[in-house]
């Protein structure tokens, strides 16, 4: 496996600290890292709220990239309260194929860590509103 992952892998489990935050919210069950196309990497956790307010860890992961003024994946891996690695919700997929339309062939996602299989955006998107791939 690529280094890359490893660093990507031990990031977001860095960050990972599944904790309550207030009566309403809770924070850090799920973590992510995601790699931009420079080379950076940051991450991001889940936030729950009561209501439909929380956000998934890879959005937080990405919003966070778009905070400093970068908008181009390469990579994604979130991993899940058990320390196992899985795929990106539906919002948050949604998010990334408008982030980079026609490129979700170019966006790498850690399906499992363990079993080191790599798979892309357009794998899970195949038939998506927005085309995935040009």
């Amino acid at each position: 496996m690529e280094s890359i992952w490893k660093e990507l892998y031990e990031k977001a489990k860095a960050v990972q600290n599944d904790r309550e935050i207030s009566e309403y919210v809770s924070a850090g069950g799920v973590s992510a890292a995601v790699q931009s196309v420079s080379g950076k990497i940051y991450t991001g956790v889940c936030i729950d709220t009561c209501s439909t307010l929380g956000i998934c860890a890879e959005r937080n992961a990405i919003f966070n990239m778009i905070t400093c003024g970068e908008n181009q994946i390469r990579r994604v891996l979130a991993v899940m309260p058990d320390g196992k690695t899985g795929a990106p919700c539906g919002a948050c997929r949604e998010l990334m194929v408008q982030l980079m339309p026609g490129q979700a062939d170019k966006i790498e996602i850690m399906l499992d860590y363990e079993k080191e299989k790599i798979i892309t955006l357009a794998d899970i998107t195949p038939e998506w509103w927005i085309k995935t791939v040009n």
